[in-house]
């Protein structure tokens, strides 16, 4: 039951959270009907429950089928490895003996080409020939599982390039949104690397870990050392860019580390979850860094490549899927594929705690939710987030009388998604931008459609884009949502 309750939860709360907060197995687990919540410290386990207390109830109570009484509890790495009655606990109440229940949930969840299970994030891992040796190895995914379909093809080439190749395409940049395989790339590309000997020194981090460690050495750890650690390096992977958006110190020490490196003709592997020219936020001289080697964009799979991450996942818990079950999972869940993941979590527990084959009857029963859930409804506010994220535009210029094409063909665009996207009558549409009639909307419907037809270009911050190319852009936001 453990294994679906931390399925959900990573459902719930998104897998970049869940890594963060909940890594560790052992952070969530289940004692005696108890759910405990563990943290590290007093300050983490007081973020915890003020930030996760109410997803935590409502998963617990919908995978349970009760509302079991949950400890938040600190307990050190040291305490967990230490026998149950050995240690003083600080916690609500103390902790239960009994055998521990292990999760393959977050294992799965950056498993993003449906093969390698996503190690923990932890600190900076080193290459062979660092003074990590004596630590052991976190299994990181491997390029030649990762499921290859339409839309990732070139990444997955310039991630090959980048091992065959190794310092003479940087910095290489893949984007792309949650759950396409970014994160597979970059361990991909860390882990053969290593295999075959080309780097004596690598990093793989993401953009938090770097942040914070910066912050440690402005207060005490010390510049010349946290530099000497990044910046003595032959591989630099690092991941989730948009996060250093208003970090600015952190934003020039970043930059100027890449300057290092490039300057050395070390390769650097970056990924974020935009484009470099939608992410305005870390300034122009780092974009242009990040556009000065290699930029892949990596789309969501298709349904064919869903099913061959399915059955590449069964493949590696021995789970016996039939074809038909395969095939549902396949159609249901279009998005992240961490939920795929995650629905075979749940149908391989399901099928342990019941003692049943797995079927189409016990997929139907077993996960209706989370088909429910991957079937999103798209609203009138989600399209026009959509827009003026893509268009760098404020929500009120869509609502505004303003006819200049930068604000006008935006308009027209989030008119023609709505009709797409949502249940919106023509009416309701036009009133909720800028309270213009229903005919307006019909127009709006009919130009896009002319733009189609005609493959014409539309003004954007970075330049004339193809018409094709802004709606994938937006249609991947409102797959987003």
């Amino acid at each position: 039951m453990i294994l679906a309750l931390r399925a959900a939860l990573i459902a719930q709360v998104g897998k970049e959270r869940f890594d963060l907060w909940f890594e560790d197995p052992e952070r969530v687990r289940l004692e005696e009907g108890r759910l405990v919540i563990c943290a590290a410290d007093a300050f983490s386990l007081d973020r915890l429950r003020k930030t996760f207390r109410e997803e935590i109830e409502f998963v617990a109570t919908k995978t349970l089928g009760r509302t079991p009484e949950i400890v938040f509890r600190v307990e050190s790495a040291a305490e967990r490895k230490a026998e149950p009655g050995a240690s003083t606990r600080r916690a609500d109440e103390p902790r239960a003996a009994g055998p521990r229940l292990a999760s393959h949930a977050s294992r799965s969840a950056s498993e993003a080409s449906g093969a390698a299970p996503r190690p923990i994030r932890g600190d900076a891992d080193r290459a062979e020939g660092s003074s990590s040796d004596a630590m052991p190895r976190r299994k990181y995914a491997q390029l030649d599982e990762f499921v290859v379909g339409d839309g990732s093809i070139v990444a997955h080439t310039a991630a090959n390039m980048c091992v065959q190749r190794c310092g003479q395409v940087s910095p290489v940049f893949f984007y792309g949104p949650n759950g396409s395989g970014k994160t597979h790339l970059l361990e991909g590309i860390l882990a053969e690397t290593r295999r075959r000997g080309l780097v004596r020194r690598a990093v793989y981090l993401s953009s938090e870990q770097f942040t914070t460690q910066f912050v440690d050495a402005l207060r005490g750890s010390g510049l010349p050392n946290f530099r000497r650690k990044y910046r003595d390096v032959e591989l630099l992977v690092l991941d989730d860019l948009q996060f250093f958006a208003g970090k600015r110190a952190t934003i020039v020490e970043l930059q100027h580390t890449l300057d290092h490196l490039l300057r050395a003709g070390r390769q650097i592997v970056l990924a974020a979850d935009r484009p470099p020219s939608e992410l305005n936020e870390l300034g122009s001289e780092l974009i242009a860094r990040f556009t000065g080697g290699l930029v892949c964009g990596i789309e969501l799979p298709e349904r064919s490549a869903r099913l061959r991450i399915v059955q590449r996942l069964a493949e590696r818990r021995r789970m016996e899927v039939p074809a038909e079950v395969a095939a549902m999972i396949a159609d249901h869940i279009h998005g992240d594929v961490r939920q795929i993941a995650g629905a075979l979590n749940r149908l391989h527990a399901a099928s342990f705690a019941m003692s049943r084959p797995v079927s189409v009857e016990l997929a139907t029963v077993a996960l209706s939710d989370i088909f429910r859930a991957a079937q999103k409804v798209v609203r009138l506010p989600d399209v026009e987030k959509a827009i003026c994220e893509v268009f760098g535009i404020d929500a009120s210029a869509l609502h505004s009388k303003k006819k200049s094409r930068t604000v006008s063909h935006p308009r027209m665009l989030a008119m023609w998604l709505s009709r797409k996207y949502t249940r919106s009558a023509f009416a309701d549409i036009g009133e909720y931008f800028g309270n213009r009639t229903h005919s307006t909307v019909i127009s709006a419907q009919k130009k896009v459609d002319q733009w189609v037809a005609e493959k014409s270009n539309l003004a954007m911050p970075q330049g004339d884009v193809d018409i094709q190319e802004v709606i994938r852009r937006l249609e991947q936001r409102l797959r987003a949502v």
